[in-house]
């Protein structure tokens, strides 16, 4: 089924960009990412407390490994994309495993979802391809649920290091620069950003969103905060713990990771 905000923007792939996150989606890189998102972000919702079936939104769901991994372990997911042919192996592919998750064609500027209707929400890897970015955060906290999660991925306008687009340093670049890049990318240079047919127009920071989502009543939680709930080793509790308690210590510790990673509850 494909929403009408769907039928506005070109939903098509092509063949080099399909057949690599086809790929892509199915390595044990992939499905470990997506097992530990589901951990941290499981974590974070239950806090202790009993597991429970959640409601999830898995916007740029792609070929569907985030979705599928919440899937196994009981949580009703809804799936969204605007890559038809991503959308489709998605659902194949959970057909073939027999599980069953709502993969629909969309935007995420418009989710075709009531508002407050889940429990959790995932946009890994999304808001750097949409073009109305403030739209989407907006759309994903109308749809989630007071005491509800929402973890996000994107660029990192910090670190020199980037995988959006094959240019050293490009995060660094001036914004004229980064235009031209960008035209290049979808005309006569597609390779640059290995054939997407959105590629990456925004960069963020985690202090950005934060900025952004606490007074709108989000707790904000950074790649740092949410590792101190895993178990580490005495020396890297340590360190996380200089980071947490240090600010500019923080601020270098996200120039030195290569993109933005957040953990936002929205406070009840």
């Amino acid at each position: 089924m494909t929403s009408d905000a769907g039928k506005e923007r070109d939903t098509s792939s092509s063949k080099e960009f399909y057949e690599y996150y086809a790929a892509q989606s199915e390595s044990a890189l992939a499905l470990d990412r997506s097992r530990h998102i589901y951990e941290v972000v499981s974590s974070v919702y239950l806090r202790g407390g009993q597991s429970r079936r959640l409601e999830v939104l898995d916007v740029g769901c792609n070929a569907g490994t985030q979705s599928l991994v919440w899937a196994e372990q009981g949580h009703d997911v809804f799936g969204l994309d605007i890559n038809a042919s991503l959308v489709e192996l998605a659902a194949s592919r959970a057909k073939a495993r027999g599980l069953t998750v709502d993969f629909q064609v969309g935007t995420a500027e418009r989710i075709p979802l009531p508002d407050q209707s889940r429990d959790v929400c995932l946009a890994p890897e999304l808001l750097e391809h949409v073009p109305d970015w403030e739209s989407c955060i907006n759309e994903l906290d109308r749809v989630l649920r007071p005491g509800g999660v929402l973890f996000l991925t994107t660029t990192n306008i910090l670190c020199p290091v980037q995988q959006e687009f094959e240019l050293p340093l490009y995060s660094w670049y001036p914004a004229p620069l980064k235009r031209h890049f960008e035209r290049l990318s979808v005309t006569t240079r597609p390779e640059l950003v290995n054939h997407a047919r959105y590629p990456a127009v925004h960069w963020f920071s985690f202090f950005q969103f934060r900025t952004l989502l606490q007074p709108r009543g989000y707790n904000c939680l950074d790649r740092f905060d949410t590792k101190a709930m895993q178990r580490n080793d005495l020396p890297k509790q340590l360190v996380l713990r200089a980071i947490q308690r240090l600010p500019p210590l923080r601020w270098l510790a996200h120039v030195l990771t290569p993109y933005t990673y957040l953990v936002a509850v929205k406070v009840r």
